[in-house]
């Protein structure tokens, strides 16, 4: 059974940093492109960084320079760093996973449904 857990969410001011952890288990191998992604109350879900199985990336325009997506196979956890932190970064965070040979991340950031792991999510919330 697969199982994605998020941490690391909390409240920091504008121009605060936070590193979100999704710890992920029950994944058979390595050969999934992994991602983040945000959804603020009353607005869409949207994709923020995703981690493709070969270790390039792929990120919003809305969070390039200020975040970062890395995964340490050893421990099974994808990351994202998150810098310079506005108030429109306000939303709950939550990981996902798609099994992929090939790169999938920038795809996988616009068309979620694709999707085939999901964790519950944790919330960022950042003041001006």
């Amino acid at each position: 059974q697969v199982e994605l857990k998020e941490s690391g969410g909390g409240s920091v001011q504008a121009g605060g940093s936070l590193r979100l952890s999704c710890e992920a288990s029950g994944l058979p191998d390595q050969l999934y492109t992994m991602a983040w992604f945000r959804q603020a109350p009353g607005k869409e879900r949207e994709g923020v960084a995703g981690l493709n199985s070969d270790g390039s990336t792929s990120y919003a325009d809305s969070v390039k320079g200020r975040f970062t997506i890395s995964k340490e196979n050893t421990k099974n956890t994808l990351y994202l760093e998150m810098g310079g932190l506005k108030p429109e970064d306000t939303a709950m965070y939550v990981c996902a996973a798609v099994r992929a040979r090939s790169r999938l991340a920038e795809t996988f950031l616009k068309v979620h449904k694709i999707g085939q792991y999901w964790g519950q999510g944790t919330q960022v919330i950042v003041s001006s």
